[in-house]
């Protein structure tokens, strides 16, 4: 049989079947030992195959093949440093909610994911969310992330789910298509699915006062199936962005604005950092390139990823699963 996995949480998948049924599902150890360096074999978005299994009181599933995705996305595995999770496969648009200061979104943190998701390639759009709470600060820091950007080509959206602005727009980028939603915690992910889709019923929470910081609501990622004919896909709060390995040559190759102006450097081995006649350092200098994204690349270049590793949601993986067996 084959069906589609709506969610995982370590070592149990809910798969739904053609028949529009949905079964919990285990995998075959195999999987473990294929050379897949990743935590989770088998991800949300995954098409698989499964046996039924009809010993005990419940009926469940064994997984047994994977098919083969048409891309996912993947950031460095807590505590794992040489190994990747995928966060969700088989994905038509990834939706990258940006809070100005509730919580704080930096450049660095956007960059990344804008990275790894040209890397993988998957479309990549930024939803600047929580825009009725804005000042006039915040408002002018909120227009210049946008109009970065958007200058390089990404498509935004400013969306508010509390006063329903934008979401409608949000919904036709998201008809028959699989998106995911992605963000720190507390960006309103959840909130804004609510507002896609009151049936849901997702659990949301307030932002700390002290940190800052949103009180994580989704464990795991999970999909599910809107009534306006889209699969949305929620995924947990991420506090940084750990990058999966990549050859420092290929990095700038993701910056859309540095691909334009590569074949312009004299050198083709080029990596924009100390080396004359660098068409990227020019462009940078007459402020055709925004500073936040050369910082970012050579912070990416440099392999640094302070932060990425703290992650509150291996711990609830765990406890699930063991109280699973």
């Amino acid at each position: 049989m084959t069906g589609l996995v709506y969610k995982s949480t370590g070592s149990w998948y809910t798969v739904k079947s053609e028949q529009g049924d949905f079964i919990e599902c285990r995998m075959k150890g195999k999987f473990r030992i294929k050379g897949i360096k990743s935590t989770n074999p088998i991800a949300v978005g995954d098409i698989v195959d499964y046996e039924l299994e009809e010993t005990s009181d419940t009926v469940t599933g064994t997984i047994h093949n994977i098919h083969e995705r048409k891309n996912y996305i993947v950031r460095k595995a807590v505590n794992l440093s040489h190994q990747m999770h995928i966060i969700a496969s088989n994905i038509d648009r990834v939706f990258l909610l940006v809070t100005v200061n509730n919580p704080p979104t930096t450049f660095n943190f956007i960059d990344r994911f804008l990275v790894t998701a040209e890397a993988y390639g998957i479309e990549a759009i930024l939803v600047f969310n929580k825009i009725d709470t804005l000042d006039e600060v915040t408002l002018d820091e909120q227009l210049y992330m946008q109009h970065v950007y958007q200058e390089i080509g990404y498509k935004c959206l400013r969306v508010s789910s509390t006063e329903n602005k934008g979401v409608e727009a949000l919904q036709d980028m998201m008809v028959g298509k699989v998106s995911m939603f992605s963000g720190h915690s507390g960006v309103g992910k959840s909130t804004l699915v609510n507002a896609m889709e009151p049936s849901l019923h997702l659990k949301t929470k307030t932002i700390s006062v002290a940190s800052k910081q949103g009180q994580h609501t989704t464990t795991f990622a999970e999909m599910y199936d809107l009534s306006f004919g889209a699969k949305i896909i929620d995924t947990p709060g991420i506090k940084g962005f750990g990058m999966v390995d990549m050859d420092p040559s290929e990095i700038s190759g993701y910056f859309p604005e540095f691909f334009k102006l590569k074949d312009q450097c004299k050198f083709n081995n080029c990596l924009h950092k100390e080396e004359p006649h660098c068409a990227i350092k020019a462009a940078l200098e007459r402020d055709e390139i925004a500073w936040s994204r050369y910082n970012s690349y050579l912070k990416i270049l440099e392999g640094d990823d302070e932060h990425y590793r703290t992650d509150d949601y291996n711990e609830d993986r765990i406890i699930s699963d063991k109280s699973r067996e």
